[in-house]
């Protein structure tokens, strides 16, 4: 496991808002990022890999807002615990959460490694309730605040050969949703992004590049942030992110059946070879 750095003693601009962000060493997670610094928000911005000091150095020179990481395995509990304690640290109220970090895992269930699909649980989800649990009552405690979870457009459809991923997806956006409906009267509101297929390095990381999805044309990281960003600034519920072919997607999966969803998302998602 990568040892955690800790970077508590960076004074932010306090005139700002703050932010605190996960998985934001790179795709959609570094783009929501960027929205908040263009926003006026100061942030805290963690992820596991080492790509979090390149991140840090591209953000840190749009000089727009003070940028502060720690690096961490959000996948166990110690470095959840760990970051919420780097976000208390701070002294300042957390004006908006976004809970972004997570990992796919593809292939046929019965070849995939029950190691890599608990580890993607851990972080899909447990530490999205971890986290939340540790800054949101203080948000509602304070009256104010944003949520913003990323989902996935496979939220609402089976996709076999990712079938552990869409379902953590699936408990994103039921828990966003009841969550928000929980926090409805106390200025705190709760967002999810559901993007369809986006140009980042999951596919890579999933193992998906030999397949349908993998292949095909996929939407700009920069326009679903932007998207996202937009969607928890006016408070709405969520938010299908990408390209207008994402979009229909998302509609159709709100309309159409189980079995044939699942028998559709097999066509993209089953390896090629």
């Amino acid at each position: 496991m990568v040892a955690p750095r800790s970077h508590v003693g960076l004074r932010m601009r306090t005139q700002n808002k703050f932010a605190v962000i996960t998985g934001a060493s790179s795709g959609i997670g570094f783009e929501l990022a960027k929205q908040c610094l263009e926003h006026d928000y100061d942030i805290l911005i963690c992820a596991e890999d080492f790509g979090l000091e390149y991140a840090v150095a591209e953000l840190r020179a749009l000089d727009k807002g003070a940028v502060q990481r720690e690096q961490v395995d959000l996948a166990t509990f110690e470095g959840v615990e760990r970051f919420a304690q780097t976000s208390q640290a701070q002294g300042r109220g957390v004006d908006a959460l976004l809970l972004n970090a997570g990992i796919g895992v593809g292939g046929a269930f019965v070849d995939t490694s029950l190691d890599a699909e608990l580890k993607m649980i851990a972080l899909n989800c447990v530490h999205m309730v971890h986290l939340a649990k540790r800054i949101v009552p203080a948000m509602v405690a304070r009256g104010k605040g944003t949520v913003l979870m990323t989902g996935s457009v496979v939220s609402t459809a089976p996709s076999p050969y990712q079938a552990i991923y869409a379902a953590t997806k699936s408990f994103v956006m039921s828990f966003g949703e009841a969550l928000r409906v929980e926090l409805a009267d106390t200025g705190v509101t709760v967002t999810v992004l559901q993007p369809g297929a986006t140009d980042t390095n999951f596919f890579e990381r999933a193992d998906l590049l030999n397949t349908n999805v993998g292949q095909a044309k996929k939407d700009d990281p920069a326009l679903v942030a932007k998207q996202g960003f937009e969607a928890m600034i006016a408070g709405k519920d969520s938010v299908v992110g990408g390209s207008f072919k994402s979009r229909m997607e998302g509609l159709m999966n709100e309309l159409l059946p189980e079995t044939f969803k699942a028998k559709q998302a097999a066509k993209t998602t089953k390896p090629l070879t």
